[in-house]
């Protein structure tokens, strides 16, 4: 009788430590994985909040950085990491939504990936390097006009919001130019710095030390109100391309089987580190736009990334936008 008591007491014992094993989420570092080098707008930004998330969860969050493919595959390794709630995924529209129609990915990124919370959105910049020959916008489609092909401009990767920004900019303004892909925005950065690339259609919060030391030029921002960290920067509707509009939207995702419970409970996190007065000016002071409360639960982030594809996967198999 005795023999079958044990078994049946250790089955008891293991259905009764799950939920305080789940409670105990997380006893260990978090890694965060960020698809780009070190130096980006989505590094800067990573790195931010897991100093922000720690303290709220009782354990660092490290950051790994891993680059290349536009984003494709830190995601992927995100993707294949187990699902335990030990490994977080932050990305942008393009790492975890225009890549889907880029790549033929080994994976589906609607579908394998738990979305958390859409972070926050914020508009591009448009900048030269410092020696460029026009002064303005108005300036800088004349010459690209006037010196089809000859312009040179860096993206974070093939496929990646630059380029996409970049081939509706050409048809907006009716020119033509070159795309030099990078591993990232740091890089691509550093060779506008060293004036080997001419200009760059990226999200704004990179530019900021740039923009400081005056090594760089800056055009206009594709907002529709001018940054309040720059308020000399005039908008596309101020500085002669009317109505050209584009942003990047951040996300947080964890791998596809999460529980549903850590899911929760880092979501609940991130609300706390993004109501945080100190949390909203550093990204008022980055020019991010934190996504709406209402906007800001799982659900939401999921609706919001199907929406996002059903717009740009057609646009982008339209382009004829290559991988390499």
């Amino acid at each position: 009788m005795r023999s079958w008591l044990v078994p049946i007491a250790m089955l008891l014992g293991l259905i009764a430590a799950g939920p305080v094993a789940a409670e105990d989420y997380p006893s260990r570092p978090i890694t965060m994985i960020v698809p780009f080098p070190a130096g980006g707008a989505t590094d800067t930004l990573a790195r931010f909040l897991a100093e922000s998330m720690r303290p709220r969860l009782g354990q660092p969050v490290v950051i790994e950085n891993a680059g290349g493919a536009a984003g494709s595959i830190g995601v992927a390794r995100a993707v294949r990491a187990p699902n335990d709630g030990y490994t977080l995924s932050i990305g942008t529209s393009t790492t975890h939504m225009l890549t889907g129609g880029l790549y033929a990915l080994p994976f589906d990124l609607l579908r394998d990936l738990e979305p958390v919370i859409e972070i926050g959105s914020e508009p591009l910049l448009i900048v030269g390097k410092k020696s460029f020959p026009a002064d303005d916008l108005k300036g800088l489609v004349a010459w690209l006009k006037s010196n089809p092909d000859k312009a040179s401009v860096g993206i974070a990767g093939v496929g990646a919001t630059g380029q996409l920004t970049g081939v509706a900019f050409q048809k907006a303004t009716g020119t033509k130019f070159q795309f030099v892909p990078y591993r990232g925005n740091g890089p691509a950065m550093q060779d506008l710095l060293a004036e080997q690339i001419d200009f760059m259609i990226e999200p704004a919060s990179n530019f900021r030390s740039l923009l400081g030391s005056g090594n760089v030029k800056p055009f206009a921002v594709t907002g529709h109100a001018r940054q309040p960290t720059s308020p000399d920067i005039p908008t596309v509707d101020e500085a002669g391309v009317p109505g050209f509009f584009a942003s990047l939207w951040y996300g947080l995702w964890v791998p596809k089987g999460t529980p549903k419970d850590i899911v929760a409970k880092l979501n609940a996190v991130m609300t706390q580190v993004l109501a945080d007065p100190k949390v909203k000016q550093r990204f008022a002071e980055l020019g991010i736009e934190i996504t709406p409360l209402q906007q800001q639960s799982p659900e939401a982030l999921r609706a919001f990334q199907k929406q996002e594809a059903d717009r740009w996967w057609p646009i982008i198999k339209a382009s004829g936008i290559k991988p390499e």
